[in-house]
């Protein structure tokens, strides 16, 4: 049995599609660690998703559907919650993002400006939209955690990721601004988890997916981080042994951010580069 690093604690998780969904691992690794939970999602994806299964695994976790985008749908839920927490909420999980540019394979220098938009809304301002809403509701407990999980193509680039990289750069940014914020109002924590590439349903609709996770995996000294491995990590940072610790974007990603190249990618280029030679000759 899992430490209860969360027993006592109130939180809401957005985003749990199904059993590949990070969101998904964490929900059930919250309840392992002695947290209640609410599960929530957008509509359309509670109906194309598994998150009534979810919440039978949790409890019977109250599912309460919210579209991230609207304010008035993120203050229905958050006093739904409160209302069956029966007090305040102590963490959040906001695993959340969605390009229609991506979904429709329009390219990058091609982008059309109202899918442009509308990532926006969904990958990044929903995140503001979700903390302003919390604040004026006053809905979290002091030094509460809130984590939205985002990805390196926010400072690095990463030609498939399309509009999605400006939405969590968007992101990140609007976690330290409003982590700065929220920190002196209420001690609440808002951080960024840049996670590895990893096998969800989002993330191998990224044009070339299969080929970067491959790629990532090399590159890592740890290899790629698994979405249970960073459910796992979304525990701790929602746990009080992480208590000082808000505005920071953290990689958890087995070193790749900070690997410049691998042993084995050189090696596997020396090898394609004898190939190539030995073809030609």
């Amino acid at each position: 049995m899992a430490q209860q690093i969360l027993k006592g604690k109130k939180g809401i998780i957005f985003g749990a599609l199904d059993e590949r969904s990070i969101a998904w691992s964490t929900a059930l690794k919250a309840v392992e660690a002695g947290a209640e939970i609410v599960l929530t999602n957008a509509p359309i994806a509670m109906r194309m998703g598994k998150i009534n299964e979810l919440a039978k695994l949790c409890n019977n976790a109250p599912v309460i559907p919210a579209d991230a985008t609207s304010v008035a749908d993120l203050e229905n839920l958050l006093q739904k919650s409160m209302e069956h927490f029966g007090g305040k909420i102590d963490f959040v999980l906001h695993s959340i993002g969605m390009s229609p540019n991506v979904r429709k394979a329009i390219p990058y220098t091609d982008t059309n400006y109202d899918n442009f938009l509308k990532t926006l809304d969904i990958s990044a301002l929903s995140l503001h939209k979700l903390l302003q809403s919390c604040m004026k509701m006053d809905a979290l407990n002091e030094w509460a955690s809130v984590i939205a999980l985002t990805y390196i193509a926010a400072q690095r680039t990463f030609p498939g990721y399309n509009d999605m990289a400006e939405a969590k750069a968007l992101m990140e940014s609007i976690a330290r601004s409003f982590g700065y914020h929220y920190g002196f109002a209420k001690k609440v924590r808002v951080n960024t988890v840049s996670q590895s590439p990893t096998i969800t349903t989002a993330g191998s609709g990224v044009s070339g997916f299969d080929a970067f996770f491959t790629y990532a995996d090399k590159m890592s000294p740890l290899g790629n981080a698994t979405g249970e491995q960073c459910a796992n990590f979304c525990i701790a940072m929602f746990s009080d042994y992480t208590k000082m610790v808000t505005m920071q974007n953290l990689f958890h990603d087995g070193g790749f951010s900070n690997t410049g190249v691998s042993n084995g990618i050189v090696e596997e280029m020396q090898k394609a580069a004898m190939a190539s030679e030995n073809a030609n000759s």
